[in-house]
């Protein structure tokens, strides 16, 4: 298939041990659940898994190369709530709001795509392959097939059956976010501060709607108290080229490229970008007042080390595709993906 003779890559890195006090009994649980991951899980129960998956992703890339993004954080939305369970691509009923519309949600895309590659392994092997570990693959493939480096997925992840607008709410990163407060839900999650700036090159694909940065250029509050100045923080040029698309902090029909000229293709074009003082959301400038990630934003940026961004990108996936997995007899394998059994 087509992912075949990607580049192997490294081992996943060494988790962090300096979580909170607080995290480590739910770090102990997590890490026996990663433990029962594995390369290859479906090899006797549905040997076709990655292949079916990335034959289909193949042919839905190929048709909408501006998904790739949408597809890649749906798996990182997932992730930082409840872990990697599969409870964002839950629809809400009469009596629970689920993740998928609480507000930092109301963008996501890709839920037919998803629902698409599940019923061909519905039709392969019914009630083997989770949802969770659906999404997990097609996120890899989805980096991959916008010519980004692969790396090796372990399966097993079983589908959570609860989902919860107000969790998202106050879980979620958010994009006006700056590096201290990033660096507490990244640490909630066992990702450290290289895992927020590796991660953040995730922005090199897809758009945003212009309310998800708009407040930058209208909303600021300059010197003296003066209001509706551009964010400082932000290059004027390019603030001014955004004003052009965005006409008012509501505006939600225009999209911004996050990574302008390059939206489709993941490269590291995110960092020079963001050293120029050009990044889209609040969250990407913050990443120049931290040392830690200003200096690897800078060092990224000067094109001369794309192979080491590539291998820090698949380490921290695997790291974040290891969140709060469900495992074993935990949760349960969806026949549809929308909805629990």
């Amino acid at each position: 298939r087509e992912l075949q003779g990607q580049r192997s890559l490294n081992s996943m890195a060494i988790r962090s041990s300096l979580l909170p006090l607080a995290l480590l009994v739910l770090a102990a649980a997590s890490s026996a659940a990663v433990a029962q991951l594995e390369i290859g899980f479906y090899s006797k129960t549905c040997p076709d898994a990655e292949k079916i998956v990335g034959e289909e992703m193949a042919k839905i890339i190929a048709a909408a190369p501006s998904l790739a993004g949408p597809l890649l954080r749906l798996h990182f939305h997932d992730c930082f709530v409840r872990g990697c369970d599969a409870s964002v691509l839950l629809e809400s009923t009469d009596g629970n709001v689920a993740e998928k519309d609480a507000k930092p949600n109301k963008s996501l895309r890709g839920f037919g795509s998803v629902e698409r590659v599940k019923a061909k392994l519905e039709a392969a092997c019914p009630g083997i392959v989770s949802c969770a570990d659906v999404l997990t693959l097609m996120s890899r493939d989805a980096v991959v097939l916008a010519k980004g480096p692969f790396w090796p997925v372990a399966l097993g992840r079983r589908d959570g059956r609860m989902s919860s607008a107000t969790e998202a709410s106050n879980e979620l990163p958010p994009a006006s976010g700056d590096v201290p407060l990033l660096a507490k839900i990244f640490a909630s999650k066992g990702l450290d501060l290289k895992d927020l700036v590796v991660l953040s090159g995730a922005h090199t694909l897809g758009t945003a709607h212009c309310p998800s940065f708009a407040d930058r250029l209208y909303n600021t509050t300059g010197e003296n108290g003066a209001y509706g100045v551009v964010d400082p923080s932000l290059d004027s040029e390019y603030a001014d080229k955004l004003r052009l698309k965005c006409k008012s902090v509501d505006d939600r029909t225009m999209l911004s490229e996050m990574d302008p000229g390059s939206f489709k293709t993941f490269d590291t074009s995110y960092y020079r970008h963001v050293a120029k003082r050009r990044g889209l959301f609040r969250s990407d400038s913050a990443l120049l007042l931290d040392a830690t990630t200003m200096d690897y934003v800078q060092r990224i940026a000067t094109g001369k080390f794309d192979s080491e961004f590539f291998r820090d990108f698949s380490e921290s996936m695997i790291k974040m595709g290891d969140v709060g997995v469900l495992t074993g007899a935990g949760g349960e394998i969806r026949k549809k993906c929308y909805a629990p059994n």
